[in-house]
């Protein structure tokens, strides 16, 4: 039995449809290496631009941030509820652009409320830039590569 047939779409349309992944799927997987141990996990973006640059909030106690430090290559993948992917392969940095920052806490309550001030000390901002973005819609079994 064959399976479904993807609905076709315009390569002048991929960026189009990435950012409507990224805006339906919300929670993307961030993969990381720890050591020789690749590593995944839900992430909540605390922003995302344009140019699918992502923001991700983290806490200094956590896993990431020493697998981060030691190698910057990041991978994260938006899975949508038609199972449409975006997957966003990247360096992470840690944002100190004071400007940045204060959009980034001004427009999230839950970090507000659980973190207090944006000087607490255990938080992290990771800009997640990106190097390459590939789009898959269901059933098509074969990613697109979206222009940046």
């Amino acid at each position: 039995m064959p399976g479904p047939t993807p609905q076709p779409f315009a390569v002048e349309e991929l960026p189009a449809l990435a950012r409507s992944v990224i805006q339906r799927a919300k929670f993307p997987q961030l993969a990381t290496i720890d050591g020789d141990q690749p590593r995944v996990r839900p992430v909540s973006p605390v922003r995302v631009d344009d140019d699918f640059t992502i923001y991700v909030a983290n806490l200094r106690s956590y896993g990431k941030t020493r697998e981060i430090a030691a190698n910057p290559k990041v991978e994260l993948n938006y899975l949508d509820d038609a199972h449409d992917q975006v997957r966003i392969t990247g360096v992470a940095e840690v944002l100190t652009d004071a400007q940045t920052l204060r959009e980034i806490w001004e427009s999230n309550p839950l970090l507000r409320r659980y973190l207090g001030s944006p000087d607490n000390p255990a938080l992290i901002i990771y800009r997640i830039r990106p190097s390459r973005v590939r789009f898959m819609r269901e059933w098509a079994l074969e990613y697109h590569e979206v222009p940046l």
